[in-house]
């Protein structure tokens, strides 16, 4: 037997920022989330900003009401519970996809990333801190 400490688990993960998009024909996002989705794990996380001054403050004229709903929406999917309906009961694979799909709304992800972690659910808080910002939400 060894005495050498055991190596990392390294665990691959997608990720995408979620942003909100006050005019969707004028294209401009303010991040407001992350969505990271680690397969191996069957890890999918979400995490927003839930403050509703902080969202009136990224989203000028955008009713942050129906905003924070959409938002519990999309947390709802992300943690499979029912209330987000039947996509929420799909296996987090395809829960990631549907979150993280193109589309033109107020709510838009950008573009996916990857990356390698220990633990995905730190890994979700840093990349919230380091894409929306230490101190919010």
């Amino acid at each position: 037997m060894s005495d050498a400490p055991e190596a990392p688990r390294w665990i691959a993960y997608s990720f995408a920022v979620l942003c909100v998009v006050p005019h969707p024909h004028l294209g401009t996002a303010v991040p407001i989330g992350v969505i990271l989705h680690a397969r191996t794990a069957q890890f999918i996380g979400i995490r927003v900003l839930t403050d509703p001054a902080a969202l009136a403050a990224c989203a000028p004229g955008v009713d942050v009401e129906l905003l924070c709903r959409y938002l519990d929406g999309l947390r709802a999917v992300a943690e499979g519970d029912p209330a987000g309906g039947p996509v929420a009961l799909l296996p987090t694979s395809e829960r990631f996809h549907w979150l993280t799909a193109p589309r033109s709304d107020v709510l838009q992800t950008g573009r996916g990333h990857s990356g390698l972690t220990e633990d995905p659910a730190a890994e979700l808080d840093r990349l919230f801190a380091a894409h929306v910002g230490a101190g919010v939400g």
